[in-house]
């Protein structure tokens, strides 16, 4: 099941962020940043969170919303699985699931930003898995050797 997420979500989902070793120490205060701001200001339309459940437990989260100034055009902040969980197509039901929501906001447009570390070779190629293109790199963007990639899907 995928629902809005709810406080009583953030402390699994916090758990999924540090569990995957994927995201660095500041990645993860960011990630936690927007859970907040989504969950402490209802009124705010900048954040949305969702999580995907199996049996009341969180398996995955993804945190989207409206790229400001833009129309229709949508970012995907973050999307994890649960380590124990990944491989079982979660993260696929996620994009599904925030792919359709925009698409229902009559979204036209969403971006994907990732990091060219080795470590990310794994979300690159779940992105292209997912039909998203690589539209542009800056190298040297994060660090040295460390280019952003931006990866985007265009909606009908």
């Amino acid at each position: 099941m995928i629902r809005p997420m709810t406080t009583t979500d953030r402390n699994q989902v916090v758990d999924i962020l540090q569990g995957t070793r994927m995201f660095t120490q500041d990645e993860v205060d960011v990630a936690i940043e927007l859970l907040d701001i989504y969950l402490q200001q209802p009124g705010q339309k900048d954040y949305i969170a969702d999580v995907l459940t199996e049996e009341e437990r969180v398996m995955g989260y993804a945190t989207y919303g409206p790229t400001p100034l833009t129309e229709g055009t949508f970012d995907l902040y973050w999307i994890a699985v649960s380590p124990a969980a990944q491989n079982k197509g979660y993260g696929k039901q996620l994009m599904q699931w925030v792919e359709n929501k925009i698409r229902e906001a009559k979204g036209r447009l969403l971006i994907i930003e990732t990091s060219s570390q080795p470590r990310y070779e794994n979300t690159r190629r779940f992105y292209l898995n997912q039909h998203y293109e690589e539209s542009v790199r800056i190298a040297d963007f994060y660090k040295p050797d460390d280019d952003r990639i931006i990866y985007v899907k265009y909606f009908s």
